[in-house]
C-alpha cells in the first residue's frame, strides 16, 4: 500500500501505522499549533496541549466519520474540549508552581519557535476576545468559522451539532454583535482583520 492510499484512511489507519501517524502529525501539526496558541498564551501549555490533542486522536480514532467533516474540523473538536479542560484547571489551582511541578522541559529553541508562534496568533486571540460577551454555545461557533476559518458544516462537526442549529446560532450570535456594535460608536476602530463587520457580517461558508 502506497503512502498515498494509506493518507486517505484517516485517524484510524493512523492509530495503527506508526508510518502513516506520523504523515498524519506532520499534516497537521501546524493548524493545531495555531489553534492552542490562539487560546493559551504560555508556550509551555501550548506545547503539552498540542501533544495531547493527537493522543487524543489516537485513542479516538474511530470515531472519525469523513462525511462530517474534514479530518481538521475534528482535530479542532478535541483541541478545543482539552483546551477548556486546561483553562478549568488552570482556575482552580491555588498556585503557578502547582502547574510547573509535573510540567516536561523544553529546549531553549522550542520555547523561542512557541514564542514566536504565540506572537503571531496574537491578533486571533484579540479576535477572541472581542467574542467573549457572548453565550458560551454561540461563541464557540463564531470562534470556529471565523477565528479559526472552518465552513459552518465543519464548525458544527466539531461541536457535535446539526447545521440547523449552528445556523440558528450563528445568527443569534451576529445579531448580538450587531447590538453591540451600535451599544459602543465612540470607540476606535479595530485593527481591520479584526474589524467586528468581519465577524458579523460573512456567511461563514467557504467555497
Amino acid at each position: 500500500m502506497t503512502s498515498d492510499t494509506r493518507s486517505k484512511e484517516g485517524p484510524a489507519a493512523a492509530a495503527r501505522d506508526p508510518d502513516l501517524f506520523e504523515e498524519f502529525y506532520r499534516r497537521h501539526f501546524d493548524a493545531i499549533t495555531r489553534f492552542v496558541a490562539r487560546r493559551v498564551t504560555d508556550p509551555h501549555t501550548v506545547a503539552d496541549l498540542t501533544a495531547e490533542v493527537f493522543l487524543a486522536a489516537i485513542d479516538s480514532a474511530d470515531s472519525y466519520r469523513p462525511g462530517r467533516g474534514s479530518e481538521t474540523a475534528w482535530l479542532y473538536g478535541i483541541a478545543r474540549n482539552l483546551v477548556g479542560a486546561e483553562a478549568r484547571r488552570t482556575a482552580r489551582q491555588a498556585a503557578l508552581g502547582a502547574r510547573i511541578a509535573g510540567r516536561r522541559l523544553l529546549e531553549a529553541d522550542d520555547i523561542a519557535r512557541l514564542e514566536e508562534q504565540l506572537d503571531a496568533e496574537a491578533a486571533g486571540r484579540r479576535a477572541l476576545a472581542a467574542l467573549a460577551g457572548l453565550p458560551q454555545g454561540e461563541r464557540a461557533l463564531l470562534e470556529l468559522i471565523t477565528v479559526d476559518q472552518l465552513t459552518l458544516p465543519e464548525a458544527a462537526s466539531a461541536l457535535g451539532l446539526r447545521q440547523v442549529t449552528a445556523r440558528v446560532r450563528l445568527h443569534r450570535a451576529r445579531k448580538t454583535l450587531r447590538g453591540a456594535a451600535h451599544d459602543v460608536p465612540d470607540q476606535p476602530p479595530p485593527e481591520p482583520a479584526l474589524a467586528r463587520d468581519t465577524l458579523i457580517a460573512g456567511t461563514g461558508e467557504r467555497a
